[in-house]
């Protein structure tokens, strides 16, 4: 089982093909990946990333339904343990 993250695409390569890279933004941290899977991603779109790679181009709504369930689950996590996550 593998675990993808939404995240928004604020900066993309011109590259394409293999080398073809950018920047996305998870909450309030940015990291660059590899774009070589999804050419058609863009700036302000919305992809699914997993080891450093975004493997598939998602809708704003499906991004933000799931990034609301990972909320609810940290929440949960800091209720259950008793202390807020870094």
């Amino acid at each position: 089982m593998c675990l993808a993250i939404p995240a928004k695409v604020v900066a993309c390569d011109e590259a394409e093909g293999p080398d073809r890279g950018g920047t996305i933004e998870f909450g309030n941290v940015r990291k660059d990946i590899s774009l070589a899977f999804v050419p058609e991603a863009r700036v302000d779109d919305y992809v699914l990333v997993h080891t450093g790679f975004a493997i598939q181009v998602v809708d704003e709504g499906e991004a933000e339904r799931i990034l609301g369930y990972l909320r609810e689950m940290e929440e949960s996590l800091e209720e259950e343990l008793g202390s807020p996550s870094p």
